[in-house]
């Protein structure tokens, strides 16, 4: 299989683990999921208030200057740690 289908396949298998995994967890997976679809953080960090948008947002950007295709490569290899971790 292609990477782009390699990613969309561990998208979608990630949607049917067993448990939810930690907030960290989840956090890493939405910072390299939009870092390998938008690339670099293209927004400006959300107000003190969105906790949560933050926290997303301080993820992704952690990923700034990764390329789209080790963004994926590194996402399929995390999903497959995850779902080695939660079946």
């Amino acid at each position: 299989m292609s990477l782009d289908q390699d990613f969309e396949a561990a998208a979608e298998a990630i949607k049917h683990i067993s448990q939810r995994p930690s907030d960290e967890e989840l956090l890493e997976l939405y910072a390299l999921f939009k870092q390998a679809t938008v690339g670099d953080v293209n927004t400006t960090r959300p107000g003190m208030l969105d906790l949560k948008g933050k926290a997303k947002w301080d993820f992704w950007n952690k990923k700034k200057g990764t390329s789209k295709e080790t963004a994926k490569q590194q996402y399929v290899a995390y999903v497959d740690k995850l779902i080695e971790k939660y079946k």
